[in-house]
């Protein structure tokens, strides 16, 4: 096998047209250098240089191996530099796009957290309601919660957890209602949704033993603030469905009742879309690690009772 030292030293006197020349560049002796091209030499059965006492110059065969040790040396200083932008600091600009119900209760509580951790990141954020195209849109990443994910080729996809929405309401809403409350029942209560200019709005609920059901309702609030829904239904305004995330803080507190427990939406996946893994920045790539710690930590308590 031949010693990969040999073809950077036969490169160094390549380069530099000759043993003192490159001795001189390099600080390795010339003897060395010479000593170390003549064995290349012998291993690959071939002249690669032509020497007089005035010049040096390099065969055919030499000017083909030059080439290819020339290549080979660009593919190493890429490979050092790839490791030392993983091990720089990240800095820069990350552009995040993220539909409005995930900023006000999970990105808004851990966005300060990653601008301490990383000074030099600046995020530019985007609230977009509909689904983003990182292209068109101008961003990096794209965060986003569905019940079925995309099967997008172009895309590579980053999983954070999962989250259900459940139902619930406050303690002064439900003494005011008829009991017990049911499935069927629902329709004839006050509701709060964030269906926008939809005069009816279809929940699809699944509950126990796999039964699924659709509720039909007419309501009284249609927005797409997690944030005002959440309020409303704590000032009594209604029924409302809300991710269990934005929910549980709330319910630890009693200002709301989960109600019919064994009834919520099918699963979300909250998951990041970027186009590449290769070639990512270090702040694009700190954002996604950053996400992936700790959404899992921000989920983990909230599933409520």
């Amino acid at each position: 096998m031949l010693d990969l030292n040999d073809l950077y030293f036969f490169h160094t006197v390549s380069v530099h047209k000759g043993f003192s020349a490159a001795a001189r560049a390099s600080g390795i002796p010339k003897a060395t250098l010479s000593k170390r091209v003549g064995i290349l030499e012998d291993r690959l059965g071939v002249r690669l240089l032509e020497r007089t006492t005035r010049n040096l110059r390099l065969t055919q065969v030499g000017l083909e191996v030059f080439d290819q040790v020339e290549a080979m040396l660009a593919s190493a200083d890429a490979a050092a530099s790839a490791a030392a932008e993983a091990r720089a600091e990240p800095n820069g600009v990350v552009r995040v796009a993220s539909p409005q119900g995930l900023i006000q209760d999970l990105v808004i509580d851990l966005l300060p957290l990653f601008l301490h951790l990383y000074p030099r990141v600046k995020v530019q954020l985007k609230v977009i309601n509909r689904r983003s195209d990182l292209i068109e849109d101008g961003v990096d990443v794209a965060l986003r919660a569905r019940t079925r994910l995309d099967a997008d080729p172009n895309l590579i996809m980053r999983k954070f957890g999962e989250t259900q929405t459940i139902l619930v309401a406050s303690h002064a809403l439900l003494q005011r209602v008829p009991m017990p409350l049911s499935v069927d029942s629902l329709a004839t209560l006050p509701t709060l949704t964030q269906y926008e200019e939809r005069s009816e709005v279809i929940w699809e609920l699944n509950g126990p033993d796999g039964e699924v059901r659709s509720v039909s309702h007419r309501p009284r609030l249609m927005c797409t603030s997690f944030d005002v829904l959440r309020e409303s239904a704590i000032a009594g305004a209604g029924v409302t469905l809300l991710p269990d995330f934005v929910a549980a803080p709330a319910i630890a507190s009693g200002k709301l009742i989960r109600i019919l427990p064994d009834w919520q939406t099918p699963s979300s996946t909250l998951h990041a879309v970027f186009l590449s893994k290769r070639g990512l920045v270090p702040a694009v790539r700190a954002w996604l690690d950053f996400l992936a710690t700790e959404v899992p930590k921000k989920l983990s308590g909230t599933t409520a009772p």
